[in-house]
């Protein structure tokens, strides 16, 4: 009873620890950190009886699940949640240095440092312990035990002293969602994070080396903190347009860009977006594929307002990258234009004008011309030796000319389709 005792008294002290967080009690709120709290309460409360040995036990599985579920030992989990944490200290962390901090600010988050690194330190063989001894069983219940991860960011033997290179994670990271996630969809009027984006690189990318390196540069400058420029990417379909935009996160996101999928029926939604975005310290593309309009499409009009600008100055942080196979991106038809007859003249032509100088209103247009045999093959080898492909260079030409013959013709598309139906061709031959 003795030893029932000591071990109920260290855990109510971890339980009221946990209670008296200031700032970072969100990082016990996911389901495993709540499974976490459910235990402590059932082991801090437990006397040993049949009933309390089965709340105990339950409580206990319940948490063993949770961590099985995400495949993190509890050390790792708990300290991704401090790393994503979306409170009043991270949040003035990525815009101020720690001597720019409000002093009470940085108390709190020392505070609670510390408590969260007795809570890391908290072993689960330890709690396993405690429950084999609060339910009074012949064995210790089963661990949830795998190998740690590496330390994204040195907190140092106290983490309340290793405030100064956690604030710097944060500026360099984000927090919340935007520490979360680098890629995200705006769906429903909200923004929903990508949990495992395309993972296309720029160096899978080849052929178009002239509008490759100008967006890179133009994505560069906007990093910076420099006014970068909206860009249409226009041109055939297959060509890689949307690869390139795609590729531009998996290569800048540890720089803080952030990329925003938002579909053409919801581009009424841009100018919320862009105030939401404003003032995140994060840099953002927002991606808008396949673009088009139709006549007096309200789509249009709030484009038109997020590239043009209003009364409220353009925010630095946030550009439209939009890809389309039209040049001119409003439909134009026959019967739109004027005929000399009509009485509307002039009118009529500043409406075609209207249309066809839409697309002008990005500051940098990139033109992505259909690949002709040369460029389509010089794709193929790219993607061929990227794959590891070891066929005779006239047998993969050969091939891949029939392939674009009888599929979707020659372009960068078609020869990511040959590549990957060759791979695996090639290896159930070799498995054969």
């Amino acid at each position: 009873m003795k030893e029932f005792g000591a071990a109920s008294a260290t855990i109510a002290q971890y339980r009221q620890q946990a209670a008296s967080l200031l700032l970072y009690q969100d990082v016990l709120t996911e389901p495993v950190g709540k499974t976490f709290l459910s235990l402590l309460a059932a082991l801090s409360i437990s006397k040993g009886i049949p009933n309390e040995r089965a709340q105990c036990l339950t409580a206990y599985g319940e948490w063993f699940q949770s961590l099985a579920s995400i495949g993190k030992s509890w050390g790792d989990h708990l300290l991704q949640q401090i790393l994503i944490a979306d409170n009043a200290f991270t949040r003035a962390a990525q815009r101020l240095t720690i001597t720019e901090l409000p002093v009470p600010l940085i108390a709190a988050a020392r505070h609670d440092l510390q408590i969260l690194q007795r809570l890391y330190n908290l072993s689960p063989s330890h709690i396993s312990q405690c429950v084999q001894t609060a339910c009074q069983l012949a064995q210790v219940p089963v661990v949830w035990s795998v190998l740690p991860e590496p330390m994204p960011v040195d907190l140092s033997p106290d983490w309340s002293t290793g405030l100064a290179n956690l604030i710097t994670y944060y500026q360099r990271q984000g927090t919340g969602q935007f520490g979360q996630f680098h890629g995200f969809r705006w769906q429903q009027g909200k923004l929903v994070g990508i949990a495992e984006p395309d993972p296309i690189r720029l160096e899978n990318l080849a052929a178009y080396s002239g509008p490759k390196a100008a967006l890179v540069k133009n994505t560069n400058f906007l990093l910076a903190g420099f006014n970068a420029l909206n860009v249409l990417l226009y041109g055939s379909r297959g060509a890689g347009k949307s690869s390139l935009i795609k590729a531009l996160l998996n290569e800048y996101a540890e720089r803080g860009l952030r990329l925003i999928e938002v579909a053409k029926s919801d581009l009424h939604a841009l100018p919320t977006i862009v105030e939401y975005l404003r003032p995140q310290p994060q840099k953002f593309i927002i991606f808008v594929d396949d673009l088009s309009f139709e006549e007096d499409d309200d789509a249009f009009k709030a484009l038109k307002v997020v590239l043009e600008g209003g009364l409220t100055q353009r925010p630095q942080n946030v550009v439209v990258y939009a890809t389309s196979n039209r040049r001119h991106l409003v439909r134009e038809f026959f019967d739109d234009r004027p005929r000399p007859r009509d009485a509307d003249e002039l009118k009529s032509w500043d409406t075609v004008q209207e249309k066809l100088s839409f697309s002008d209103r990005f500051g940098l247009t990139l033109t992505f011309e259909a690949a002709d045999q040369p460029t389509y093959l010089e794709i193929v080898h790219h993607l061929a030796n990227q794959a590891g492909l070891k066929l005779p260079i006239d047998d993969l030409d050969f091939r891949a000319r029939q392939w674009a013959t009888r599929h979707n013709g020659r372009s960068g598309r078609t020869a990511r389709q040959f590549i990957d139906f060759l791979s695996a061709e090639l290896a159930l031959d070799n498995e054969g």
